[in-house]
């Protein structure tokens, strides 16, 4: 049985570039915020919430339908009106394929199963007509092009691919629901697709051996902001010209990323060096760095008022996953969560 637990902890904080020591944090949320993680190696997603005590587990989901396969829950989305929550589950059997599953958030019962591309990834759900797109991300597959499949969540029926290049991943959606975003991971493109067209609609070649693995939302500002994991670096990309207008030195593979509703605040993991960093997307300076618990930070996610973040730790070899806060007013540490193996993916759902 897997105890969950708060532990107090030093932050350790980066400002300006100089590492300083900040005395254990104590949580003041005054809301709830509830949010959804994959724990990739336990098949098993974790339900849990944010408020005055810290971080606690709701409950414990298990997924996949093979008991001695492990089918490697990855990504996952919420649907625009909040009743439902999508999983990726990457190593389906019999393959070769992947699946996108159905749930209830209010209850989260399972509603429904597709099958989709090898290895889906990442998902993300349009507010303006309701279509699920999710990148094939074809792991175990050849160095070929792959593609983003669309599902139609009320049917739970694949409707069309959208061929898009090498290792597509880390797509996110435009608030409007009109554009997605995507990586190529192995052959260095930002794609843009046509929601309603479900084609592509732009693709930008990046610098060689960037090898990105994650896109931004567009900001407000019309950027995006894109993790160039293999280079140590985050580009900048104005979406009206279409071209980098910027580039922020990282330390060692920057992997996820996730933006403030405003524009304003850049988070983001770095998988190799364990820690988070933080971003003033105005000056173009990292204004805060913690180091993780454990090591392998993964996924990002800001709370949609800016006063949160919170990272998913994959841990290593026997570790459980975890899940560590972040005040976004003092770039601290301010509460950790051990779940299950290989904490990965991560959705967040509502605020109360």
């Amino acid at each position: 049985m897997r105890k969950a637990s708060i532990v107090g902890t030093v932050a350790i904080v980066a400002i300006a570039g100089t590492l300083i020591a900040a005395s254990p944090a104590i949580p003041q949320a005054r809301s709830t915020y509830t949010f959804y993680v994959a724990a990739e190696s336990d098949d098993i997603v974790e339900k849990i919430a944010f408020g005055p005590g810290g971080l606690r587990l709701i409950k414990s989901i298990e997924v996949g339908s093979w008991p001695t396969e492990i089918e490697g829950p990855h990504g996952l989305g919420i649907s625009p009106d909040g009743e439902y929550w999508y999983l990726s589950l990457a190593h389906v059997q019999p393959g070769p394929h992947g699946s996108i599953v159905k749930y209830a958030t209010e209850d989260d019962a399972w509603l429904g199963e597709v099958a989709v591309g090898m290895f889906p990834s990442t998902l993300a759900v349009s507010a303006s007509i309701g279509l699920l797109y999710v990148a094939n991300f074809n792991l175990h597959g050849l160095p070929e092009p792959s593609s983003i499949s669309v599902v139609d969540p009320e049917s739970m029926t694949e409707v069309g691919r959208v061929d898009v290049g090498v290792m597509p991943h880390g797509a996110r959606m435009s608030r409007d629901g009109s554009k997605l975003y995507t990586v190529n991971m192995m052959d260095d493109v930002l794609v843009e697709v046509d929601t309603y067209r479900m084609e592509v609609s732009r693709g930008l070649t990046l610098p060689p051996k960037v090898k990105p693995t994650w896109a931004t939302a567009p900001t407000p500002q019309g950027k995006i902001y894109v993790a160039g994991n293999g280079a140590g670096k985050i580009l900048e990309i104005d979406l009206e010209d279409w071209e980098i207008t910027g580039e922020f030195e990282t330390p060692a593979g920057p992997y996820n990323l996730d933006i403030s509703a405003d524009g304003t605040l850049l988070a983001v993991t770095y998988k190799s060096s364990r820690a988070v960093g933080f971003w003033n997307l105005e000056t173009g300076e990292e204004v805060g760095r913690v180091e993780t618990l454990r090591p392998i930070p993964h996924g990002i996610v800001i709370t949609p008022d800016a006063r949160y973040a919170f990272a998913t730790i994959e841990g290593v070899g026997g570790e459980p996953g975890s899940v560590e806060a972040y005040d976004l007013t003092t770039f601290e540490r301010v509460s950790n969560l051990d779940i299950a193996k290989q904490a990965g993916g991560i959705a967040f759902w509502k605020i109360d």
